[in-house]
């Protein structure tokens, strides 16, 4: 019988791993509560209707679907018996393992203020994007319709919670869509109506970032429109709008960037005290304590050269993936320990508009964005993928229009937002990268 390795979480370092165990002799399950791997990234994009979903997401069984020892199970996780050695899923449905590879990414954090999800979604699913898409879009043609002046000011107030790289782009391109949809299709509003506002509870926005380069994001985004405050803090999100200190700020549509927290992975295993939610494990991304249960990714607490964990990026997790799909395919012959090679970290700003930090050395403004671009579309799960959004990003650069600006009839079902997910894919600060 061969050996049977089981990887829950179809993100970044979840695929990747299962992608370095394809054809080999061990049986592979790949288990996630959705059937299709997304490209975080790139989800503000498609709430501000420049990509559709069908751009960034990919089936995960297309995906991995030429090799023959891997099978994928859609369902929820609900706890690990190490004992047994079984996972856990819905239906009471068990799942036998010998090793086993804990990918499960990371989920918003509201701080306590969960009831807060209905009201200010974050950009973690398909499902909240459309319905920020949906907030953003309507509130256009409502404002369009109505005649009270503050109440159209008040239709056109967004609030973008969260000053991380997720909220900054958001923030731009909520500014950038707005004055552009203003301008060209709308006749009842104006420009000077529209008001983008970035909160930030810290002292800076972009705080991973050098400090010539935030001063260069928040003067771009100033430029563009929005309205950056920063060291104030949201008290209360409902569905009418913000409180920020004393000051009760009435919107169109609230989005949350404000922060991440590892899955509810390290309670499977018994770890309800470690820092963060994430799991410790060794240079090897082993589970300390569990000699045949791996983490990586947002779930893992791996120390870097400086002694800090890791940063919650895509570059991070699919490193480790590969890396431990190779570990576990050689079944560790003198595996030498892991070591994170950084990339760089990123942020988009506006149209032309973008910073890269490398360490050593920066770049910002139009080659900073064409770069972006580029290890983008380089990120995106398959060539197919890179191609179409390729031609949509040129083709829309060239003539600056957006992709199609539908409200779809009805509501979009809450259900998915105001319940956190269990498994979920691999993303940067604020769902970022």
């Amino acid at each position: 019988m061969p050996e049977r390795i089981v990887v829950i979480g179809g993100g970044f370092g979840g695929l990747a791993c299962a992608q370095e165990l394809g054809s080999t002799d061990y049986a592979v399950t790949v288990i996630d509560r959705r059937n299709h791997n997304l490209f975080q990234p790139l989800l503000y994009q498609v709430a501000t209707a420049a990509l559709s979903p069908a751009d960034i997401a990919e089936p995960i069984r297309k995906t991995l679907g030429r090799y023959r020892n891997i099978n994928m199970i859609m369902a929820e996780v609900f706890g690990i018996d190490v004992h047994r050695q079984e996972v856990l899923l819905d239906g009471s449905d068990r799942v036998d393992y010998d090793r086993l590879v804990i990918a499960t990414g990371s989920e918003y954090n509201y701080f306590g203020k969960d009831g807060w999800r209905a009201n200010a979604p974050g950009m973690k699913t398909i499902h909240e994007a459309r319905q920020i898409r949906q907030r953003l879009l309507s509130s256009f043609e409502k404002a369009e319709r109505v005649h009270d002046e503050q109440e159209k000011r008040n239709l056109l107030t967004y609030v973008v919670i969260g000053g991380g790289p997720t909220g900054v782009e958001m923030a731009g391109a909520i500014s950038e869509l707005g004055r552009f949809m203003i301008n060209r299709d709308f006749r009842s509003i104006q420009p000077d109506q529209l008001k983008v506002i970035l909160i930030e509870a810290g002292p800076r926005i972009l705080a991973a970032f050098p400090e010539k380069l935030i001063d260069y994001a928040r003067h771009y985004l100033e430029k563009i429109g929005v309205e950056v405050r920063t060291g104030e803090r949201v008290l209360d999100v409902t569905s009418d709008g913000v409180t920020v200190g004393t000051e009760f700020i009435r919107t169109g549509c609230v989005v949350w960037g404000a922060g991440v927290k590892a899955s509810p992975a390290h309670r499977w295993l018994g770890l309800d005290a470690v820092p963060g939610g994430r799991i410790p494990v060794d240079d090897h991304l082993r589970v300390v304590g569990h000699q045949n249960v791996f983490a990586l990714g947002d779930t893992a607490d791996f120390k870097g050269t400086d002694a800090k964990p890791l940063p919650g990026l895509a570059q991070v997790a699919k490193q480790q993936g590969i890396y431990l799909g190779r570990l576990l395919r050689n079944r560790g012959a003198d595996p030498a320990a892991f070591v994170f090679k950084n990339r760089g970290n990123t942020a988009v700003i506006g149209r032309n508009a973008a910073i890269f930090d490398f360490g050593e050395w920066t770049l910002k403004g139009r080659a900073a964005w064409f770069l972006w671009a580029l290890v983008h579309v380089y990120l995106l799960i398959n060539f197919e993928k890179r191609i179409l959004v390729s031609v949509q990003w040129i083709w829309r650069y060239l003539t600056r229009q957006r992709g199609a600006r539908l409200i779809e009839e009805g509501s979009i079902d809450e259900k998915d937002v105001t319940k956190p997910s269990v498994v979920y894919s691999v993303t940067g600060p604020g769902g970022d990268r």
